[in-house]
């Protein structure tokens, strides 16, 4: 499984990476689709919607199961990938590039940081 150093993640299997100016891209990560299956359906937050970490916002639909998506960081969804809810096979193809969910204006800069690093992720998958 593919765990970019360059990311950081969350327990709850989405990765986060810092962008200009105070905003951040979040996604799932490919050991998350992988455990998902084929995704057939995702829902996204609109823009404008502010999000609390830790808290549900949005859903993902696989052939298996539904799972929610749960908030990284705090703040303000500025951008939604409007092709993943197009072509939601983007997430199974390309979890860290073309399949990325929403970008997020962030409360605090310092948020992403306080996330898990990809060796730490690396422990909680293969626990």
């Amino acid at each position: 499984m593919s765990t970019p150093e360059e990311l950081r993640y969350t327990e709850e299997h989405e990765w986060v990476v810092a962008i200009d100016g105070g905003r951040a891209r979040v996604g799932i990560t490919e050991y998350a689709q992988d455990q998902l299956g084929d995704v057939v359906f995702v829902e996204l937050p609109e823009v404008g919607t502010h999000l609390d970490m830790g808290e549900p916002f949005g859903e993902i639909e696989s052939t298996k199961s539904v799972s929610e998506l749960f908030a990284p960081v705090d703040g303000e969804v500025v951008a939604v990938n409007d092709a993943v809810v197009s072509s939601p096979e983007l997430v199974n193809s390309d979890p860290y590039g073309e399949g990325w969910l929403i970008e997020v204006a962030l409360d605090d800069a310092g948020a992403v940081d306080a996330l898990l690093d990809a060796e730490a992720y690396q422990r909680v998958i293969n626990n």
